[in-house]
């Protein structure tokens, strides 16, 4: 395997790595604060802009593969009909063409997973950022549905509150009043009381 078909396994065993840890059941705090290191880090925006320039070229090598599949298969054909259909006279030929058509689909399946993965991982990164940004939006709604049912509770709790204390103070009212009419009500008995006693002598008007 040539150097630069090396570099493209390399690359994609880390795709695969990366990937695994994209899926890795993370905590929402690890997670967010993974995703907002990746998205706000200018070294890693570099980095994802160098990805891309290599990822062409990547491109241009799977065209290549594909293409040198295509010129081995056809050539592998021509040999076949030009010795009536027998591909065991070929010897050695035919085994040179079918090593050269072997590394030919090998490079191509090579760079064209490759190439897949990282459109899969471009997209899983996308979404999730796009489900921890629900997340986040999701805690603060119910952060503030949970705050206006408690100051709505306790809002409440005042007027009940201020009912009571209107209600008390009504009591209050009744009860003076009631008091006052108890006293005068006892003095007005206490004074049948003494004009009904025997000791009591009525005045006359001279």
């Amino acid at each position: 395997m040539t150097l630069y078909y090396t570099l493209v396994f390399f690359l994609l065993l880390v795709e695969m790595g990366i990937f695994m840890l994209l899926i890795l059941p993370l905590p929402f705090t690890w997670r967010k604060m993974i995703f907002t290191f990746i998205s706000e880090n200018a070294f890693v925006a570099k980095l994802q802009y160098g990805m891309k320039i290599t990822f062409v070229f990547i491109l241009i090598l799977f065209i290549d593969s594909v293409n040198r599949v295509y010129s081995v298969t056809n050539e592998l054909s021509r040999n076949t009909d030009r010795n009536g259909g027998q591909q065991t006279v070929l010897g050695h030929e035919r085994m040179e063409v079918q090593a050269r058509k072997f590394y030919s689909q090998r490079n191509m399946y090579l760079c064209g997973f490759t190439l897949f993965l990282s459109l899969i991982l471009n997209r899983t990164y996308v979404l999730i950022l796009d489900v921890l940004k629900l997340e986040q939006t999701v805690k603060e709604l119910r952060a503030e549905s949970n705050e206006r049912v408690r100051s709505g509770a306790e809002s409440e709790l005042e007027k009940k509150y201020e009912a009571k204390e209107r209600e008390l103070e009504i009591v209050k009212k009744q009860a003076e009043g009631l008091t006052r009419e108890y006293g005068e009500l006892s003095d007005r008995y206490t004074a049948m009381e003494k004009k009904q006693s025997p000791d009591f002598v009525p005045r006359k008007d001279l």
